[in-house]
């Protein structure tokens, strides 16, 4: 089994995160690949663009891969396993199911107008600590990317904050309820789930146990 991490928006593969699952990975002798899916060119991000570049790591002998994916990463991951059966698993960490309709609002329409005609709005990247360009193509992308379309059965880990300021909870519920493969963990944290990792770490460990990899 080959497991891959996949980062969320504006992040990159040094986020706590990322680290703490790396290493919790290591200690149990296996490698956490953790790609960076900014490709040194955050302004011209798009799912399509993280899709492939994860595509390109799967190994050719076919080897069963896990996917774990943070926020967009999250949706990324399951898009990745709706179009290969060579994911057998997803553990998905606040996955950004119905991103633009809860990102989109918080803009003024000066700065959604800016961005369609200039093209570009500065984003706070997090990794960065700066902010960055973003093409408005994002948008134009990530609109064909609808979670209602995501239809095969492959076992599925949620684990989402009930404190989430950026994905609410609702959003995962509501992913899950009409989904019978999906588990949905309900965690006491934000976004971020910084502070419940440890219990996150124990989650993904009883889900993705060999006995579990039918």
């Amino acid at each position: 089994m080959k497991f891959v991490y996949l980062h969320g928006f504006a992040s990159t593969p040094e986020s706590a995160k990322a680290l703490y699952l790396r290493e919790a990975f290591a200690a149990c002798k296996i490698s956490l690949e953790v790609p960076d899916l900014n490709q040194g060119d955050f302004s011209h991000l798009t799912i399509a663009r993280q899709i492939t570049q994860v595509e390109s790591l799967f190994p050719c002998d076919g080897t069963p891969v896990t996917l774990i994916g943070s926020s967009l990463g999250g949706l990324t991951s399951a898009w990745l396993a709706e179009k290969h059966s060579q994911v057998q698993r997803l553990v998905l960490l606040a996955p950004a199911f119905g991103f633009l309709d809860h990102w989109l609002p918080q803009l003024t329409e000066e700065q959604l107008f800016q961005w369609q005609t200039s093209g570009y709005l500065p984003i706070y990247h997090y990794g960065e600590q700066r902010s960055l360009p973003l093409h408005y193509r994002f948008v134009e992308n990530a609109s064909q990317y609808p979670e209602t379309q995501l239809s095969r059965s492959v076992p599925t880990l949620i684990l989402h904050g009930r404190q989430d300021e950026v994905i609410p909870l609702a959003a995962s519920q509501a992913y899950a309820n009409v989904r019978p493969w999906v588990q949905l963990r309900e965690l006491d944290s934000d976004h971020g789930l910084w502070n419940v990792m440890p219990q996150v770490w124990q989650a993904i460990q009883v889900f993705c146990q060999p006995s579990n990899r039918d």
